[in-house]
């Protein structure tokens, strides 16, 4: 157990949701067979328009909504120099938020009063949106360059 704690903990921050988006795009298709096993009984799940029945189709298409929050985050740090913590922090907040949707799917579903922990995924998604947005505008901002300091010089053209 140890020796896997140190080596997820030395994962870069940004391949952790790479794994993470593959994964959950794997059990988006997992799940959808599964689902899609029972999927014909009328009834199945209190009916097709039922609450259960719903908060399963969330927690199925979750996985790859989510995967591909992941996948994006990933090209998104690949693309942007980032330095400092906000792109860790943004990257074990689009886990967590990948993670905690689908379990909370499947808990509403059979314990409706618990709808309070749909805050735990959608809070941590809003923060990584936010940290990631936060480190695309900082990046153009550091990008942009300073007229004065590099003004060009061009060679005199003799006609």
């Amino acid at each position: 157990m140890r020796l896997e704690q140190t080596r997820l903990m030395k994962i870069p921050p940004c391949q952790i949701n790479l794994l993470l988006a593959w994964l959950w795009i794997l059990l988006g298709f997992v799940s959808g067979m599964l689902l899609g096993l029972f999927f014909h009984g009328e009834n199945w799940l209190g009916g097709y328009a039922s609450f259960k029945r719903r908060m399963y189709r969330l927690g199925h298409i979750s996985f790859f909504g989510l995967g591909a929050v992941n996948l994006l985050f990933y090209f998104t740090l690949k693309s942007f120099p980032t330095d400092g913590p906000l792109a860790g922090i943004a990257s074990w907040a689009f886990v967590v938020g990948a993670i905690s949707m689908p379990v909370c799917s499947v808990l509403m579903a059979h314990f409706p009063k618990a709808h309070l922990l749909f805050a735990v995924p959608v809070l941590s998604l809003i923060a990584g949106g936010v940290l990631t947005l936060t480190l695309v505008v900082r990046s153009d901002d550091s990008k942009a360059p300073n007229p004065s300091a590099d003004a060009p010089t061009r060679p005199a053209l003799n006609h």
